[in-house]
């Protein structure tokens, strides 16, 4: 609750203007009943009001309506713009932290779950405040209406209170035990976002398979869950929330009855001070109905703070570079020193990792599926933190470059170019105002990607939907292409760049690539071996570890592991 009510002290003049608005809504209702009080003893019930009377109390009554209608006004509106901003910063805060976190963090948590905390569970922190604000304006109210009661007929008044004891055992309760059915339930929404962005995600695989009645009924099922947990949820609202007041609220009324019906016996009771007092009562009753309401939206905004306080203690953060790093990539000369790496800290995917690439040399990384090329590039990429060893750059610890000398210096193009929403020329510059449209042009060129922006509506201000899914994935990786060359890298390095591009494009594009590596140190990982004959050095990885390195004249000529594979692509297997 601590750490909840924190984001609104940048606020804090919004809610204590609210706050002071509802201390003037809690005199209001406590002078509203006074002048009909006034009015009935002093002159309904002596039969002595005249038309005069009669207008200026009605006059009285409407102006003090209007007032406490103007304090409500800027209750509401004070506290829930404070609110709404305070919830802005919680959404910023969480987003800039989930893009401070480490690859690792992604890897075990599903998108849709993230999805989940950003939208739902950050909205339920403004009903969280709501809930803040109703139990401070009960608070105001219940003390004001206790101190007019008791100002009234003590006696009376602590008969009322005799039943805070009930109201208190039923909050506590209910506190108890719903905590645990909103946590559940909120758990249970996490998971059915998450089956709603793999399916969609996944839409291609799941109809060409025929998988939709099983992701339906999967779907159905975690659903049907959900909808347990907010059954569960209900019945609970139900039995402890408005009903429960509303008992105490009529047994407090009765006994308040009865006794000024008692007192009456004997003394005369004014008609006027048992309405005040009932008034009052109901005043004292009312704001329970909605502080017991609002507890649901309590818990609801506890239990998702909580899981956005996970989000935000996380120490799963991106690798960090020394302090003070400064160095600048001059050269692009790299080279791995026993480098060992484990996803999880433990289980080792790369070992004793150890080569030189020159400046403008390319090395090729190539071998099966999990043989540890891609764990190359991200220990590289700063992806991940690697364990044992030394990654250098032109001589230099890759851990003594600030962030955005890596990431201005090494150009990465993965086999799955990202598209974003926009136009082509913005997802070439990754919307980079300091590269200009010549230069957006002039790497488009340079990769022969203008062959097909050309011919598009609007060349390069023709737009991109989700995906880039209206081109061909072809086209794609040539707009990555031009995206990575327009930054003029030191170093490039290629993660199965032409894997997804067809015989005529790839060759369209192979000549542009040795443009490309002219100057440049180049890292690629390639499993068409034809791609990389002109490597310089050639590394062949099985199980993490390097089991042969050389040229490719060199490693045929050893008829090893690489000799295999080049005669398996090639079709010279007996």
């Amino acid at each position: 609750m601590k750490r909840l009510l924190g984001y609104t002290r940048p606020y804090k003049k919004q809610f204590l203007g609210a706050l002071l608005a509802a201390a003037l809504l809690a005199g209001a209702n406590v002078v509203l009943p006074q002048i009909l009080q006034y009015y009935m003893d002093h002159f309904l019930s002596k039969m002595s009001a005249t038309t005069a009377i009669i207008f200026a109390f009605g006059g009285l009554y409407a102006l003090g309506t209007v007032i406490k209608a103007v304090f409500q006004f800027f209750q509401t509106f004070l506290f829930s713009m404070g609110a709404e901003r305070g919830l802005e910063d919680v959404r910023r805060q969480l987003f800039k932290k989930l893009h401070s976190l480490g690859m690792r963090y992604f890897d075990q948590t599903p998108a849709g779950s993230i999805v989940s905390r950003v939208t739902n569970d950050t909205m339920t922190m403004t009903d969280f405040w709501n809930v803040i604000l109703s139990v401070i304006v009960g608070l105001f109210s219940i003390v004001s209406s206790f101190m007019m009661m008791y100002a009234l007929n003590a006696k009376v008044s602590l008969l009322v209170l005799a039943f805070l004891p009930v109201l208190i055992l039923a909050i506590w309760y209910y506190s108890h035990y719903s905590s645990k059915v909103y946590r559940h339930m909120r758990e249970k929404l996490s998971e059915l976002n998450t089956k709603l962005n793999e399916s969609i995600e996944g839409i291609g695989i799941i109809q060409q398979f025929r998988q939709e009645k099983r992701i339906a009924s999967e779907f159905e099922a975690t659903n049907n869950e959900y909808l347990d947990t907010r059954n569960a949820m209900i019945r609970t609202n139900s039995l402890l929330l408005s009903p429960i007041i509303n008992l105490l609220y009529s047994l407090a009324l009765v006994a308040v009855l009865g006794a000024f019906g008692v007192m009456s016996m004997d003394n005369f009771v004014q008609a006027g001070v048992i309405y005040a007092f009932t008034t009052y009562v109901s005043n004292f009753f009312n704001p329970m109905t909605n502080m017991m309401d609002s507890l649901s939206s309590f818990q609801d905004g506890v239990v998702a703070g909580s899981r956005i306080f996970r989000i935000m203690d996380n120490t799963e953060y991106a690798p960090s570079q020394n302090p003070g790093a400064s160095a600048t990539i001059a050269v692009g000369k790299i080279e791995f020193r026993h480098v060992s790496f484990a996803y999880d800290g433990v289980h080792e995917i790369l070992h004793d990792i150890s080569f030189v690439a020159n400046p403008g040399e390319t090395v090729a990384l190539v071998g099966h599926t999990g043989s540890g090329k891609s764990s190359i590039i991200n220990v590289m990429m700063r992806f991940y933190e690697f364990g044992t060893g030394e990654i250098l750059i032109d001589d230099v610890d890759i851990r003594d470059y600030p962030m955005t000398e890596l990431r201005r210096k090494l150009g990465l193009v993965l086999q799955d170019s990202f598209m974003f929403y926009g136009d082509v020329s913005s997802n070439i510059r990754l919307f980079n105002e300091d590269i200009t449209d010549d230069q957006v042009v002039a790497a488009a060129k340079f990769v022969q990607a203008d062959r097909f922006i050309d011919k598009l509506p609007n060349t390069y201000h023709a737009r991109v939907i989700e995906g880039g899914s209206q081109f061909s994935s072809g086209e794609r990786q040539l707009l990555s292409f031009a995206r990575t060359v327009v930054t003029d890298p030191k170093i490039l390095v290629l993660d199965e760049a032409t894997a997804n591009i067809d015989t005529e494009t790839e060759s369209v594009i192979q000549e542009g690539l040795r443009r490309i590596r002219q100057g440049r140190t180049t890292i690629a990982i390639a499993h068409r071996l034809s791609t990389i004959k002109d490597a310089n050095l050639i590394l062949v990885l099985d199980a993490g570890r390097i089991i042969e390195s050389g040229t490719h004249d060199q490693l045929l000529a050893k008829q090893g592991r690489y000799y295999d594979m080049y005669r398996l692509q090639n079709g010279d297997v007996d």
